[in-house]
């Protein structure tokens, strides 16, 4: 009982750290929310029962402070932005379809008038948001295009004779597509179009159009449709919308960054249309933050239920007469799983950085463009590795169960099938890893804002001719670790702290350079732009994985050097230190190709990935109790079978 007393405290002290600046956030959803009536159904429900039931979840958020946590006093809330995403966040541990609708209702469609509305916007349309009387959707993506936000098709035309804005859907291409809200519950569109006054087009901006009456009849001229099934969020109310000329008033037009006044000439305090585009969707950078962190919240369930599993679950006798082996003491089983669990610990604290860092730029801790340009390339960056890194590990994880796993009883096919949609919506991940990259090479200058997609890149290359590493995370103490650090050949420069983030910083540096060098050629005479940029594209690709790989790996040591406790701090160096081995292990031909291993080295860095699962096996019920997922949350027949009990 002693040995169990201490291993539940030192998770509870690994907990405190993964909790973070918003533990108390944390801890408050883990008390204060109901935990049966945002637990997963226990049952496959048709969608209408599916749907109703997210809708009461999510009216049941209203009389929290979550969601006002997420406005400025000024707009009526408290202004703890980060308390706000992280309250969210631990909603994806949960159905993950109330945590998709609740970040509709409150982080898109709320977010929208909140960031890109005025005071009238602000005093009109937020309390209804907040409390739910006014349940809204956020109309962006559309048929015929998604990524390219630019180029919607829907338009929103100012009519000077009736002092009215209409919006219309041109053709099939224009109409709104996979909304959220939209189906079944929304009574208003925050509805994204190409803004016409006077016949010029100003770009897009942002129009609050009213979709369903009181009743919940469609609006004249607005056409709803269902998407219907899908393969997973089955709560979540996806619908269509398309507008045959529907008039709103003008005031409806979210006015923050350009306006139209009572003569009808528009305004707008950023002139160049490109960099005023590129400044209303980074208002919008929290969706995409969320978005990881639920992926996140969602893959440490998962985790939980497989090394539980694995735990207990015995296959083959050991030879020796002790009985059947449990299967987590294999070394395959503790690769398969405790890789993993590393990257989902350096993944969450990376996630808390980038929610601090969104924190100081949404409250005006920090409001240079710089800082902004920054924190939309980390957000688009760790929503990209994070998503992948959930569908790859729920994967995984159901076939660490065997049978088990496939049972819809234990989860792992909603958490497979709800977190699918993540690796594309809030931004396609290959589209995302492309703005990482542009940011790197651009160094969030304002030029870049000025040019389309291939000018940016080139532009930047034209910059780059030896790259900067920015440390937005523990500059000073990562600083001092690398100065500190043994060189590259000496025998225990991948042992030290120091010279592992040297070679996480070497690999971003020489990737983004030997970038650079190609997409230079784009200058040359005769030379075919797009053909340079689309061999260049992987290259791209890649570089942007590094600089996430280097960032997250930042946090982890940023977040071990501010944990007090010794043991704590101890195993986190253990899992940090997997994290590291098994990065470098994932790119090792490029390390071999590049000279920054030699043979010897780079065969030493398999066998150190074995050492480290083997001295981590013996915490596994600790890392996973450091989670700390509410007991509703975790219970499946998969612990009723093992033995196990919900508490």
């Amino acid at each position: 009982m002693q040995g169990m007393a201490a291993t539940e405290q030192l998770a509870e002290r690994i907990r405190h750290v993964l909790d973070g600046r918003w533990e108390e956030t944390r801890q408050r959803v883990r008390r204060e929310i109901d935990p049966a009536a945002f637990a997963p159904p226990t049952e496959l429900l048709d969608i209408e029962t599916h749907r109703q039931r997210t809708l009461e979840a999510i009216l049941e958020l209203t009389h929290t402070d979550f969601a006002r946590d997420g406005l400025s006093p000024e707009q009526g809330g408290t202004g703890r932005h980060g308390a706000s995403v992280t309250a969210f966040e631990m909603l994806g541990h949960a159905d993950l379809s109330i945590f998709v609708k609740a970040g509709v209702q409150f982080g898109l469609f709320g977010g929208a008038i909140a960031n890109l509305g005025t005071e009238r916007h602000h005093r009109e349309f937020l309390p209804g948001m907040i409390d739910g009387s006014l349940l809204g959707c956020f109309a962006m993506t559309e048929t015929g295009h998604g990524s390219d936000v630019q180029a919607l098709l829907t338009t929103a035309t100012y009519d000077a004779a009736t002092d009215e804005i209409v919006v219309h859907t041109p053709d099939l291409r224009a109409r709104k597509d996979y909304i959220g809200n939209a189906a079944r519950d929304a009574r208003m569109a925050a509805v994204f179009a190409q803004l016409v006054v006077d016949g010029e087009d100003h770009g897009v901006h942002c129009v609050l159009v009213p979709i369903r009456d009181e009743q919940g009849s469609p609006m004249p001229g607005v056409t709803i449709g269902d998407c219907g099934a899908k393969m997973g969020l089955r709560g979540v109310d996806n619908g269509r919308l398309t507008f045959d000329q529907v008039r709103v008033p003008r005031a409806n037009l979210l006015d923050r960054y350009g306006s139209i006044d009572d003569e009808g000439r528009y305004h707008s305090p950023i002139e160049s249309r490109g960099r005023r585009f590129f400044t209303m969707l980074g208002t919008l950078v929290r969706g995409r933050i969320s978005v990881a962190g639920g992926a996140g919240a969602a893959t440490r369930t998962a985790l939980t239920l497989a090394i539980t599993y694995g735990l207990h679950r015995t296959q083959f006798e050991s030879g020796d007469g002790d009985g059947e082996v449990t299967i987590l003491d294999y070394r395959a089983h503790q690769r398969k799983l405790l890789v993993p669990l590393a990257s989902s610990y350096a993944l969450m604290l990376a996630q808390n950085a980038l929610v601090e860092r969104m924190h100081e730029v949404a409250s005006g801790q920090d409001t240079s463009e710089h800082a902004q340009r920054e924190l939309e390339a980390r957000a688009a960056g760790i929503k990209a590795v994070t998503t992948r890194h959930a569908t790859d590990t729920i994967q995984t994880c159901r076939e660490a169960c065997g049978g088990a796993g496939y049972l819809s009883a234990n989860r792992f096919d909603d958490l497979k099938a709800d977190t699918d949609v993540f690796t594309t919506f809030e931004g396609d991940n290959t589209v995302l890893l492309q703005l990482v990259a542009k940011g790197l090479l651009t160094q969030y200058k304002d030029a870049f804002h000025e040019l389309d997609t291939r000018g940016a890149f080139f532009f930047g290359a034209r910059q780059v001719t030896e790259s900067v590493i920015e440390r937005t995370i523990g500059g000073s103490l990562i600083q001092r670790l690398i100065s500190g650090a043994p060189g590259r050949d000496a025998d225990d420069a991948l042992g030290d702290r120091g010279g592992q983030l040297s070679l996480f910083e070497d690999r971003e540096s020489h990737l983004l350079e030997t970038a650079a060098m190609r997409l230079r050629r784009a200058g040359e005479d005769g030379a075919d732009s797009f053909e340079i940029f689309n061999d260049a594209q992987p290259h791209l690709l890649e570089t942007a994985r590094a600089h996430v790989d280097r960032v997250v790996l930042e946090a982890f040591v940023s977040a071990i050097d501010a944990c007090e406790d010794e043991d704590a701090r101890e195993v986190l160096d253990l899992v940090c230190d997997l994290y590291v081995f098994a990065t470098i292990e994932a790119n090792r031909a490029w390390f071999l190709e590049h000279g920054r291993l030699n043979h010897a080295q780079a065969k030493g860095v398999i066998a150190r990935v074995d050492e480290l699962c083997a001295q981590l096996r013996p915490h596994a019920q600790t890392l996973i109790d450091a989670f700390a997922i509410p007991n509703a949350w975790r219970d499946t027949e998969l612990l009723e079978f093992l033995g196990e009990t919900s508490g």
